[in-house]
């Protein structure tokens, strides 16, 4: 029989964070800081963390590979995170997104070269029609600020190639570690990186602790822990090359659809054109995964 775990892991993850993506800005425009609400996803990351223990009996693997790999996974997406909140301050939303967005490229081009992941003709137009819909799906209209420099250009490449290699990591980290055990690393390192948020958050300006604010942070939040433990477990049963941009081009589809539901917010022609596109493209690659797990029972 073909083993579809990766499928419904790579779906869980999609709904998780499609539906945070749909009630993120909610915290921050109640006066909540995104920086505070990065400490507050370091804490929801725990409860995630102890029901994957709980799975493996709270055995954690604590040889020194499993700790280099499973910190490494975390300090690259936790730490792209972090520059991220700069880059947004020196740079146009607009530009950035779409063009860290195309992290699974990183990831595609690792694998390959690397892991020697393969697919298919169908499969590769599934994987290229993705990465087409992701920066489509990011596409945000030019604000009436004006941005001058580059260093926003910098720290952009440097959180589009740490998202792209952690998603690498994650996959290769599967193949000698329990994925229980890359996620409770991943959760250490979150926290560790906690003080820096809090260097970034402006105190001084008011921030609301009531339930529009910090407690709805954390349902909020929690979305996205869920789902990034789905993700380490969509790495492990499926290959990278499919995974990575199949995730980032159907979660952002919910994310849409939801605020279309939400918000009555009519989506730009692009971002229309760019769900169509994620759509046929996981299509393509749940078939083509389909077609050869089958082959190869």
């Amino acid at each position: 029989m073909s083993d579809k775990r990766w499928l419904w892991y790579a779906v869980l993850t999609t709904f998780f964070w499609g539906i945070w993506g749909a009630f993120i800005e909610i915290p921050e425009k109640n006066g909540f800081p995104a920086t505070l609400g990065y400490a507050v996803w370091a804490f929801t990351m725990i409860p995630p963390c102890i029901f994957a223990l709980y799975q493996v009996e709270w055995k954690v693997q604590y040889d020194t590979k499993s700790i280099i790999y499973g910190s490494l996974a975390g300090i690259l997406g936790a730490g792209g995170q972090l520059i991220l909140f700069e880059t947004l301050r020196s740079g146009p939303a607009y530009l950035i997104f779409p063009f860290i967005s195309l992290s699974p490229v990183v990831t595609i081009i690792l694998a390959t070269l690397f892991l020697k992941e393969k697919t298919s003709f169908k499969g590769w137009m599934g994987i290229v029609l993705a990465l087409i819909a992701i920066p489509l799906l990011s596409y945000q209209e030019p604000g009436n600020g004006i941005t001058s420099g580059y260093l926003w250009i910098f720290l952009s490449l440097l959180v589009f190639l740490a998202w792209g290699i952690q998603a690498y990591i994650l996959r290769f980290a599967n193949e000698t570690m329990q994925a229980e055990s890359i996620f409770f690393y991943m959760t250490i390192t979150g926290l560790l990186l906690m003080p820096f948020a809090l260097l970034m958050t402006d105190f001084n300006q008011p921030i609301n602790w009531g339930i529009s604010g910090f407690y709805s942070a954390i349902i909020i939040q929690l979305l996205n822990a869920i789902g990034a433990l789905s993700l380490v477990y969509a790495f492990r049963y499926g290959k990278a090359i499919v995974v990575s941009p199949i995730t980032n081009s159907l979660a952002p589809v919910i994310t849409i659809i939801l605020s279309l539901m939400l918000y009555a917010v009519i989506p730009h022609i692009i971002i229309m054109a760019g769900m169509v596109l994620a759509v046929i493209a996981s299509f393509l690659l749940g078939i083509e995964e389909e077609t050869e797990n089958i082959a190869d029972a």
